[in-house]
């Protein structure tokens, strides 16, 4: 007799990739192009890196191809001119892109500028990974209204929050005495402060463990990134504001960690590595297989951990108090930041004047209730608008 089965294969999934070129883009384009037969790609989009688009549209073939930048259309229509894909440009293209009909969609697109693409891809119930931080942050409540209506899934992609999804048991929330976000520290932790008024962006983007982004970077550097990420996590796990914790893990090997009410902690472990996040949405609720490299425990010299400065590091406090004022107050937070870092990078402010630009647009700003996506750009604009005055005072 036979006892053989015969597997069933599963159907290609659908994806679209909003930011395909940026870092967790060009990860999430890797890791599709290495499972061949396994993803059909609906979309690929781009600010206005033509020449990387283009060359991810060949590997890939998407359905349709957008640069955001309108300047750049002639380009894009001269490197992919002929080969049956369908181009397009310009912020409402790429916001098309996000209505076309993938199943799952990566929202990676940096900044305020993925809000309205993100909120397109949810408005249809796709599972939507998310890399955007503005998404939760700025847009919250927004989101998650939305997230309720369409029954759409957001699939975290940040390492920490990826490592609570997959450890937080759902079915038994009321079980969770808390959750703890871990982080590097950046490549200032035990820097004294009066040494930080000097350093300089090239010092502060070189993160010791994780290889990202300008802007996330300097984040990390000013811990501003666990702030944000603090209040991703009120959003995204069920959970009240006082069960969230923030433990400094220089070794950057334990992602992330759940704590229940009969003592037992389950952790989420592995190298720093983004492939792996993304990996596990990507292939959600299956696993896929990657490159990334593979924990060692027994090379593993030492795991520490340690309570994060608040002296040193205010912005975790300016992150918590902004979550439990509510309102516009996180999306005028992460506003502010985002021109704040902008600045430092193009050497206009001091790496200490982040924080304190932050602190300062945050009693400036109106704080009112957020009900809609029109309302969150208002509030956004009001910010960078009173953070640049702010950043104009302190060049003059």
């Amino acid at each position: 007799m036979d006892m053989s089965t015969t597997e069933v294969e599963t159907p290609p999934r659908h994806v679209t990739v909003l930011g395909s070129t940026g870092s967790v883009g060009s990860n999430t384009v890797e890791l599709i192009a290495h499972q061949p037969g396994s993803f059909v790609v609906e979309a690929l989009t781009a600010n206005r890196n033509v020449e990387a688009l283009a060359e991810q549209a060949r590997q890939l073939r998407p359905h349709m191809a957008v640069v955001a930048d309108q300047a750049c259309y002639q380009e894009l229509k001269k490197a992919l001119g002929g080969t049956g894909i369908e181009l397009a440009a310009g912020s409402d293209a790429v916001i098309e892109a996000a209505g076309r009909p993938a199943e799952w969609v990566m929202a990676s697109i940096v900044g305020a500028a993925g809000l309205r693409p993100t909120l397109t891809a949810v408005q249809r119930g796709a599972v939507v990974a998310f890399a955007n931080k503005e998404c939760l942050i700025s847009a919250g409540q927004v989101m998650v209204a939305e997230i309720e209506r369409s029954g759409a899934t957001l699939l975290p992609v940040d390492s920490e929050h990826s490592a609570i999804f997959q450890v937080f048991d759902f079915d038994h929330a009321d079980k969770v005495d808390r959750i703890i976000l871990t982080a590097s520290g950046g490549p200032f932790r035990t820097l004294e402060t009066v040494a930080m008024e000097t350093v300089t962006p090239e010092q502060a983007v070189a993160h010791p463990n994780w290889d990202m982004g300008a802007k996330i970077s300097v984040d990390s550097a000013t811990m501003m990134n666990k702030g944000l990420e603090l209040i991703e996590a009120y959003h995204l796990f069920p959970v009240e504001k006082n069960q969230i914790d923030i433990l400094v893990h220089p070794q950057s090997v334990v992602h992330s960690l759940v704590e229940y009410v009969d003592g037992s902690v389950l952790a989420q472990l592995g190298t720093p590595d983004m492939r792996t996040p993304i990996a596990y949405a990507l292939g959600w609720p299956k696993r896929m297989a990657t490159s990334a490299p593979r924990l060692r425990l027994e090379e593993v010299r030492e795991l520490t951990f340690e309570a994060p400065d608040p002296d040193r590091f205010p912005a975790l406090a300016l992150a918590r108090q902004a979550l439990e004022t509510g309102g516009a107050a996180p999306t005028i937070l992460s506003a502010a930041n985002e021109i704040a870092v902008q600045s430092f990078l193009a050497r206009e402010i001091g790496f200490l004047d982040i924080v304190r630009t932050v602190a300062q647009t945050l009693d400036k700003a109106p704080n009112g209730g957020l009900n809609t996506l029109d309302d969150v750009h208002q509030a956004d604009a009001t910010a960078r608008g009173i953070a640049r005055d702010l950043i104009s005072g302190r060049a003059r």
